[in-house]
């Protein structure tokens, strides 16, 4: 799927595939879990924004 994106775009955008092979449809179960997958989208938007920390 990405590299068919990757072939047809028509910006520079940055394109990234994240797979999660231990996770259901909706995402990990727990708690915990699900707050560490959020807190990597999280970090993910603020490196786009140039957030450092």
């Amino acid at each position: 799927m990405v590299r068919c994106l990757r072939a047809t775009r028509t910006d520079d955008d940055i394109l990234l595939l994240k797979t999660n092979m231990g996770a259901g449809h909706g995402g990990k179960s727990g708690r915990w879990e699900s707050l560490r997958e959020y807190a990597d989208e999280m970090a993910f938007v603020l490196w786009q924004l140039g957030v450092e920390g």
